[in-house]
């Protein structure tokens, strides 16, 4: 267990854009100690079918899995065929980070209409988590309907929904083990609005206490206003994206860049400490490029 006394994985991010890049991230996450694997998506490799081709290199965590892969364009049917399929390969330790995305990457890239995405991903949910519990659905919904079963000798794949509104926390509360965190979300927002809202609805729902997992940045540097600012400046499109820009403004920042943990050593524990303080129960850590100091610095950390 690391000094923060809680699960650490590594944030391999949305940038991997081929197996060996992959598998050398995850060898040196290994070699560094941390106890999980974490691999998003934008534009780079399927984090799903990625994490399954080098499953034999993920021997080393306890988990391993998405951040978030988005739901709009992909049927619960398929998506659960290649999660349980994922699940088998790397031994039952896969998790599965999903978020309804973003409006400008659904209609502007897919032409799908995102007018209610917290009802698509309930209806989602329903078709999916059956299936990827080994059962059977039937659910006629509004905008998804799943009627299917598979039969994927795999088992359960547990499920974090990416939430940060209200209602999304709320569904992700009732309904999965709880949620994956961005990068717009500061230890202010987890203490008064993330953990007491899904905390809450688990809770209602006779659930036990849910999974909240932090995304945290952190750079190694003598110079962190200069670096935080940097990094500001080159923060373009995230920071506008209404549901980060609600989560900005709770936590009184202009950009997600702002919430980077920088500094020596010492203020990197204290940073990531505050994470936890506010009711994060797991982390996922990365940092901007290839930077050996901060790689070494966090490496320490892990071991305590």
């Amino acid at each position: 267990m690391s000094i923060w006394n809680v699960p650490v994985g590594f944030a391999a991010g949305t940038g991997v854009t081929s197996l060996p890049d992959l598998r050398r991230l995850a060898e040196d996450a290994t070699a560094d100690g941390y106890d999980a694997f974490w691999v998003s998506q934008i534009f780079g490799l399927d984090p799903i079918t990625a994490l399954a081709a080098v499953a034999a290199d993920l021997t080393g965590f306890a988990e391993v899995g998405t951040s978030v892969v988005p739901l709009y364009g992909r049927h619960p049917l398929a998506l659960a065929a290649s999660v349980r399929t994922a699940q088998a390969a790397v031994d039952g330790r896969f998790v599965l980070g999903i978020g309804p995305s973003h409006q400008v990457f659904v209609e502007g890239l897919m032409g799908l209409a995102y007018d209610r995405p917290r009802a698509f991903t309930a209806d989602h949910l329903a078709g999916l988590l059956p299936l990827l519990a080994g059962d059977a659905v039937d659910h006629d919904g509004e905008q998804v309907t799943t009627k299917a079963w598979l039969t994927i000798d795999a088992p359960p794949t547990p499920v974090l929904l990416a939430a940060m509104g209200s209602r999304m926390l709320e569904l992700a509360g009732r309904h999965t083990a709880g949620t994956s965190l961005g990068q717009a979300v500061g230890p202010a927002t987890i203490r008064s609005h993330i953990t007491p809202t899904i905390t809450a609805a688990a809770t209602d729902a006779g659930r036990p206490a849910p999974r909240i997992k932090a995304f945290v940045q952190v750079a190694c540097t003598d110079d962190p206003d200069t670096y935080i600012a940097e990094a500001t400046a080159a923060d373009g499109l995230y920071k506008d994206l209404p549901a980060y820009r609600a989560m900005l403004d709770r936590e009184g920042l202009e950009s997600g860049a702002q919430l980077i943990v920088a500094g020596d050593q010492e203020a990197i524990r204290a940073g990531v400490q505050a994470y936890v303080d506010a009711g994060a129960t797991e982390l996922r850590l990365g940092w901007r490029g290839d930077d050996p100091r901060t790689r070494a610095a966090v490496a320490e950390l892990l071991a305590g």
